[in-house]
């Protein structure tokens, strides 16, 4: 173990040169004993040198992973990005970001920050992450980390790893795994923005509104009906927009509280998250 004494102007001058994070620096020259070009290939080895070359660089390729715990109570999604769809295919990147989201899922971090501090193999996951990108060329970032808790949890990956899906579900009834996936894919495929009416912000509300006068108006309705077809069109936009009113895509005779009912009595979503890679 190197006994040489490294002061903070040192490491800020290494970060200033190298634009590697601070803790990496002071690592770097404990290292290097404090000898500033070593410090450097240590950064350049460990790849942080690379990704700070690469900040402005857009990384949109990748892969989602969605995974639940053993009981099935708590799940995670993750994204993690690469540059090139060339990377995101292979099985090293698919397998690093596996590791990652089974960190998440087993050790349940707040953030995607606290994520990002938590070790595989005793090594952070942001320093692999810097390691990735100078092994690989590209820059490597965890972007997205979603969690899902409810009596059971349905994760579901859908499109080669383009897009993650979580449904929390109010009981364990029997079938309720395959409602679940089923739903999943549902969402997946129509992105509700809420689970019911009740849940849709007001904000979205007040717009739908809006939009919905100023089109009214455009076509020259009268101004003492524009509000009533207003609320008429909101309606629809619930229909569309928010899961248990959608049309169940498997069967559209059901929306999808009605499809929930008739497997299990009372069975609804309680929770759901939605990943799709570079969205």
């Amino acid at each position: 173990m190197s006994t040489v004494q490294i002061s903070a102007s040192d490491v800020n001058k290494l970060r200033q040169q190298t634009g590697a994070g601070m803790m990496d620096c002071k690592k770097a020259l404990i290292e290097a004993n404090g000898d500033f070009e070593a410090a450097i290939d240590y950064l350049r080895k460990k790849g942080a040198k690379v990704a700070a070359s690469r900040q402005d660089r857009d990384s949109n390729e990748g892969v989602v992973i969605a995974k639940t715990t053993d009981d099935g109570k708590k799940g995670i999604i993750i994204e993690l990005n690469c540059e090139t769809d060339f990377v995101a295919k292979n099985a090293d990147f698919i397998a690093f970001a596996e590791s990652i989201a089974n960190t998440a899922v087993n050790q349940a971090p707040e953030s995607l920050d606290a994520l990002k501090q938590l070790e595989i193999n005793g090594i952070r996951i942001s320093d692999l992450l810097l390691d990735q990108t100078g092994k690989i060329g590209e820059k490597i970032d965890v972007s997205k980390y979603e969690t899902a808790e409810a009596e059971k949890v349905v994760a579901y990956i859908h499109g080669n790893y383009r897009l993650g899906v979580l449904v929390g579900l109010n009981h364990t009834a029997e079938g309720a795994d395959e409602a679940g996936k089923d739903v999943a894919m549902q969402i997946a495929a129509m992105n509700p923005v809420a689970i019911d009416k009740g849940d849709v912000d007001a904000r979205t509300i007040e717009r739908e509104l809006e939009i919905a006068k100023e089109q009214i108006r455009a076509e020259g309705k009268p101004e003492d009906m524009v509000e009533k077809i207003a609320q008429g069109k909101l309606n629809k936009f619930y229909k569309e927009s928010t899961l248990l009113n959608q049309e169940f895509v498997k069967d559209s005779s059901k929306n999808i509280a009605q499809f929930l009912d008739s497997v299990s009595k009372g069975l609804t979503v309680t929770a759901f998250k939605r990943v799709q890679l570079g969205a």
